[in-house]
């Protein structure tokens, strides 16, 4: 059994990361959040120490390898994304390894200097790139991968997630901590894409706002028109009637790529593959931190030659901007 540490365990996505942590039977010995909702935490490690003080959670995993001969092996980040290069190098300083949720940093500078402290170190940062272990999309890349390797393929990526009033709030309607809309949302999509059809080659973007980014992406085996919103009014009407508040589509060369279930056991699967180690480490976030680095500081373009339907989408005003 390997000892793990939880930095954000009253996050979205937390529980998933406890499930993997239990379902590999390992064992968290101690938890880290600001806010401290995280009863969640009884179904899974109630025996885990759990801080609100980051300095206090550092002190107890010192106290824990001085004095009972205790080591940590193990740093699970579910931390806001501005945190998350910070947490992955406290991780490495006390002699683990650090497995971080997506997007891994905010800039791919960030990566080079992570590189240098895992070669100091000895020790590894792993990230959460769960769409490589779906089964339709290594099915695509199967396809993409044993097709003719001149073909480019014609790609329409549409993935709207609706978010209330709270989302401007919290950090993740600030930009300087969440990246924007392109890296909360969109960077495991931009991963995916990476992986099936190979390096950027053009990337373009049409809008990118506070509620949603559309862009046009050329990789080396596909064009891509692409659309991300948190906006509930993009949602399709029939989306909307079954009270539904997520869209997500992938169409290839005009068919859609069935990729609506499959996700509760990834983050497992992704734990599996990280305790073997054959999990996806710094090169494999390179692109896709590049993309979204690009997007996010890109000028718009015209809506010239190609690009996403939904670009045109009238902006949704909100009190938080003047739009």
């Amino acid at each position: 059994m390997k000892n793990f540490a939880l930095m954000g365990a009253a996050g979205y996505i937390a529980p998933r990361h406890l499930k993997a942590i239990k379902d590999t039977n390992n064992i968290l010995i101690a938890a880290l959040d600001k806010f401290d909702s995280v009863g969640i935490m009884d179904s899974y490690f109630p025996n885990a120490d759990f801080f609100v003080e980051f300095e206090r959670f550092d002190r107890h995993i010192e106290k824990l390898k001085r004095q009972r001969n205790i080591n940590l092996d193990y740093v699970s980040i579910c931390t806001p994304n501005y945190l998350h290069d910070a947490h992955i190098r406290m991780a490495l300083r006390r002699g683990a390894h650090a497995i971080c949720e997506k997007p891994l940093v905010l800039n791919p500078w960030n990566i080079d200097a992570l590189a240098d402290i895992e070669h100091i170190t000895g020790k590894k940062v792993y990230t959460i790139l769960q769409l490589r272990l779906h089964p339709s999309i290594i099915a695509l890349k199967k396809m993409v991968d044993e097709g003719p390797q001149d073909k480019i393929y014609d790609v329409d990526l549409t993935y709207l997630t609706s978010r209330g009033h709270w989302y401007y709030t919290s950090w993740k309607g600030d930009t300087s901590k969440s990246g924007g809309i392109a890296s909360n949302i969109g960077v495991h999509f931009y991963d995916m894409l990476s992986w099936v059809f190979g390096g950027v080659k053009e990337n373009k973007v049409h809008q990118h706002s506070h509620d949603r980014a559309a862009g046009y992406l050329v990789f080396e085996k596909a064009r891509v028109r692409w659309f991300l919103s948190i906006d509930y009014n993009t949602l399709p009407e029939e989306i909307k009637k079954t009270g539904q508040r997520t869209y997500r589509s992938i169409t290839v060369n005009g068919k859609e790529i069935e990729f609506s279930g499959g996700f509760t056991e990834l983050h497992t699967k992704s734990y599996e593959a990280i305790l073997d180690g054959s999990g996806f480490g710094l090169a494999d976030a390179r692109q896709s931190i590049e993309i979204v680095q690009a997007i996010r500081n890109a000028e718009k373009q015209p809506l010239i030659g190609e690009y996403h339907p939904l670009a045109k989408a009238p902006l949704s005003k909100h009190p938080f901007y003047n739009k």
